[in-house]
C-alpha cells in the first residue's frame, strides 16, 4: 500500500473509498474521496484494501507545486497580491493530505494557476491570521503596505482576506487610503480542497478588477451560486449576509457597483452601473491614524443602561446599533445625554437611514447629542468613527459627510 493507490478503508461500520495520500504521521491515513474532501482515520483497528496501484502520481504533485510559474512581461500590468490569511490562496499539503494557506506570490499562481499571464506579480504578507482575529493594528499595517506597493509602481492590489470580517477592512482602508489604483478584498467561502470551492474565480475576478479603471476599494465575490459572475461591492457597502454560500456578500441599498463576466477560457470582463472614482484621478496619500477605543453596540428590548455605562466606560466614541429609524428605549436617553463622547446612531434595519426627527423619541435623542448615521452600514460607522476621531476636529460633520461611499445621498431604489 503506498500514496496513490486506490484503496478502500473500513473503520468503526464506515467505508471510505478513494485515493490514498502521505501523511505526517504514522498512526493516520489520509484518503481523498470521489468527492474532492480529504478524510483523516485512526489505522488502528481499520483494514484497507488496494483496489488499484498508482492510480494518482503525488511525487508529480509535489514537484509540480514546488516549480515556481512567475514570468515577468513588460506589456502586462502590476499587480501586488498582499496577503492577511484566509482560504483563498489554500492548497493541498501532499506531505499531509491537509488544506494549508500559501502566502506569496508564488505560492498564490500555484495554488491558482489560471492567474498567470494576466499580470506580473508581487506577493507581500501583512498576518497570517484568522479574519476573527483581526485587529485595528493589523488595518493600519495593511494601509502601510498598500500605500508603500503603489508607491513602487503597483497599477493594482489584490487583497486575500478571510470573509467573515472583510467588510470591517475593507472600509478601514477605504477611509485610511486616497487611492489612485484599484484595490480589490477577496475571499474564499470554501477552501481548495473541495470540489465548490470558490477560490479561483474569485481570484482571477479580483485581478481583472485591480487593473480595471475603478481606484476605490472595493470587494470580489461570488454574485450568484454558479461560477459566471464576480459582484463588485463597494468596500464601505458590503455585507457578508450568510454564512457559507459562495455568494455571501450583498451591497446593502442597492445593486453591486459593477461585476466581473468570468471567462474560464481567458477574456472575463469588467463592467460597472454606476459612477466610480476613475484610475489615477486623485494623488495617493496615507491617513492610517485610528482611534482604537470605540465600541459598537446593538440595543435590543429590555436591555439595561448600565451597559451603555459599561460600553462608554474608557471609550473614545460610540455606535449604537438602534432600532427602526434610529431609536433606543426613552430610559437610555439620560445615559447617553451624561456621555461625554460622540454618539453614532445606526439602524439594524438592512434598508433605509436613520432620521430621529420623526417620532418623540428621535427628537430627544438628537438634542441628547446623538449624531445620525444616515443609511451607513453599523460596522462601517464604527470604523469611520475610529478613523474620525483621530483625522478630524469636527467629528460630527466628519460621520454625516460621505467620504467613501459609505453615505448614499437619499435612499432610492435600487439601481
Amino acid at each position: 500500500m503506498n500514496a496513490g493507490d486506490r484503496v478502500r478503508v473500513e473503520r468503526a461500520a464506515q467505508t471510505y473509498e478513494g485515493v490514498l495520500l502521505p501523511s505526517s504521521t504514522p498512526e493516520h491515513l489520509v484518503v481523498k474521496l470521489d468527492g474532492g474532501y480529504n478524510v483523516g482515520i485512526d489505522r488502528e483497528d481499520a483494514s484497507v484494501d488496494v483496489l488499484e496501484s498508482d492510480v494518482y502520481d503525488v511525487e508529480s504533485a509535489q514537484d509540480e507545486q514546488s516549480q515556481s510559474a512567475i514570468e515577468f512581461d513588460d506589456d502586462l500590468p502590476t499587480v501586488s497580491l498582499i496577503s492577511t490569511g484566509g482560504t483563498i490562496a489554500s492548497t493541498v499539503d501532499y506531505r499531509t493530505g491537509a488544506v494549508t494557506a500559501q502566502f506569496d506570490a508564488e505560492d498564490v499562481l500555484r495554488a491558482v494557476p489560471d492567474l498567470a499571464g494576466m499580470a506580473n506579480y508581487r506577493g507581500r504578507v501583512v498576518a497570517n491570521i484568522l479574519s476573527e482575529n483581526m485587529t485595528p493594528a493589523v488595518w493600519q499595517d495593511l494601509a502601510q503596505a498598500v500605500h508603500e506597493e503603489i508607491e513602487a509602481g503597483a497599477d493594482g492590489i489584490v487583497v486575500m482576506h478571510g470573509t467573515d470580517t472583510m467588510q470591517y477592512s475593507a472600509s478601514a482602508l477605504a477611509f485610511m487610503l486616497d487611492t489612485p489604483v484599484p484595490i480589490v478584498f477577496t475571499g474564499s467561502q470554501r477552501s481548495a480542497d473541495r470540489p465548490s470551492s470558490d477560490n479561483v474565480m474569485n481570484a482571477v475576478s479580483a485581478v481583472e478588477a485591480a487593473t480595471s479603471d475603478c481606484a476605490e476599494v472595493l470587494v470580489c465575490m461570488h454574485a450568484d451560486e454558479s461560477d459566471d459572475r464576480c459582484a463588485l461591492h463597494r468596500g464601505t457597502r458590503v455585507r457578508k449576509n450568510h454564512t457559507s454560500r459562495r455568494d455571501a456578500f450583498e451591497t446593502v441599498g442597492a445593486k453591486p457597483l459593477g461585476e466581473v463576466d468570468y471567462d474560464i477560457d481567458g477574456g472575463s470582463t469588467v463592467t460597472f452601473r454606476r459612477e466610480y472614482v476613475e484610475r489615477d484621478a486623485v494623488d495617493l496619500a496615507l491617513h492610517d491614524d485610528i482611534e482604537t477605543d470605540v465600541e459598537l453596540l446593538k440595543f435590543s428590548p429590555g436591555m439595561d443602561p448600565s451597559l451603555l455605562e459599561a460600553a462608554a466606560e474608557g471609550s473614545e466614541g460610540i455606535v449604537i446599533e438602534g432600532t427602526g429609524l434610529g431609536h433606543v428605549n426613552t430610559d437610555w436617553i439620560g445615559t447617553i445625554e451624561d456621555l461625554d463622547i460622540p454618539v453614532v446612531m445606526t439602524s439594524q434595519c438592512l434598508e433605509g437611514r436613520v432620521c430621529d426627527r420623526v417620532y418623540d423619541t428621535g427628537r430627544d435623542l438628537l438634542d441628547a447629542g446623538v449624531i445620525e448615521g444616515e443609511d451607513m452600514l453599523p460596522g462601517t460607522a464604527k470604523v469611520k468613527l475610529m478613523w474620525a476621531l483621530a483625522n478630524s476636529d469636527e467629528v460630527a460633520d466628519a460621520m454625516q459627510e460621505p467620504l467613501a461611499g459609505e453615505i448614499q445621498q437619499r435612499s432610492t431604489p435600487w439601481l
